[in-house]
């Protein structure tokens, strides 16, 4: 949807201007059975949306992710109890290539050891590129266990901290925006709270996805530690999900993360006419269900207060937008 500006017609000798300002906002959201599991394709008339708990608006068009260009970066965080995830990560993630990551997609990798270092930057899906970005991000986890030492540094940087920087790289990239993060969720003393990166991850239209091979989070919540609790929070609230995995099934979980990408729903509606700054919720409900759903953040411009004050403005139908609500967004401590 646009909403166009034409100037007032043209004098003898003179060129009519439109200008057209584009009015359509569009988001992933993930959904999945109340299980987790793969559901059946939904039809696009049973979405709806709801801005700070305003009332529901079924959305303008819906669709599947499908062939859309992703930009992945993969981080392995080999500072915590994930090393039994590690061998032969580099082969798995080279066999994503052609089918699970295409020729449009662009993937980078980190790895946050001593410090956070990066051994590909928006690289082509080409297998033998993969395994050799891979093999450089994880050489020094290699050593240590080939060793059995772990060398004498101190840790500069922890995993909020890293995830933001990374966060902020990835949102300078075009496509879907991706993280995928091998961890076991601890931070150990980021300089930024959690909380900073779900804003960051919201409003770059960044989904993280987390993928370990510890179970406590399958635990009640009073047995769980406050670091897994916020781990899960960012993945859900930023439109991604913790995924599980061991040395038996990986191979199956990185192939199914993929695929979850690819059916991820493209959801889109026009943008609110009396948008205002600040941060806002944003609630994707499907009708008749019970599924999980999480949808990616977005930032979206307001609307210039000269274009409204333009007599040649042609304003969007307010009946045709969703409407904001009263409720605040609350968020948890930094």
């Amino acid at each position: 949807m646009v909403a166009a500006q034409v100037a007032p017609a043209a004098k003898d000798g003179e060129t009519p201007t439109l200008h057209v300002y584009t009015d359509l906002i569009q988001i992933p959201v993930l959904v999945l059975g109340p299980n987790r599991e793969r559901v059946a394709p939904i039809a696009g008339n049973r979405f709806f949306i709801s801005l700070d708990s305003g009332p529901r608006y079924r959305v303008t068009h819906v669709r599947q992710e499908g062939d859309d260009p992703i930009s992945l970066a993969i981080v392995f965080d080999v500072n915590g109890y994930e090393a039994e995830l590690m061998p032969k990560m580099d082969d798995l993630i080279a066999g994503l290539a052609p089918l699970s990551l295409r020729p449009k997609d662009r993937v980078s990798t980190y790895a946050l050891d001593c410090s956070l270092t990066r051994s590909a930057d928006d690289i082509p899906p080409e297998p033998a590129r993969l395994k050799v970005a891979v093999d450089d991000a994880l050489e020094s986890w290699i050593v240590r266990k080939q060793t059995k030492h772990r060398p004498d540094c101190k840790q500069s940087i922890h995993l909020w901290d890293a995830l933001i920087y990374v966060t902020d790289e990835l949102s300078k990239l075009p496509g879907r925006r991706v993280i995928l993060v091998v961890t076991d969720g601890n931070d150990l003393g980021s300089r930024h709270g959690w909380n900073d990166l779900r804003f960051l991850a919201q409003t770059k239209g960044v989904a993280i996805f987390g993928m370990t091979e510890t179970s406590s989070f399958m635990l009640p919540p009073y047995q769980r530690s406050p670091n897994e609790d916020a781990f899960n929070s960012v993945c859900e609230l930023s439109g991604g999900m913790v995924i599980f995995a061991n040395k038996g099934n990986v191979a199956e979980r990185l192939k199914g993360f993929t695929v979850m990408l690819r059916e991820r729903y493209i959801v889109e509606f026009p943008r609110p006419v009396d948008s205002k700054g600040g941060e806002h919720d944003l609630a994707v409900s499907i009708d008749k269900s019970h599924y999980f759903i999480r949808p990616s953040g977005i930032s979206v411009p307001i609307t210039d207060p000269a274009l409204l004050a333009d007599p040649t403005t042609v304003r969007a139908d307010p009946s045709h937008a969703p409407e904001f609500g009263s409720r605040k967004v609350l968020v948890g401590p930094h």
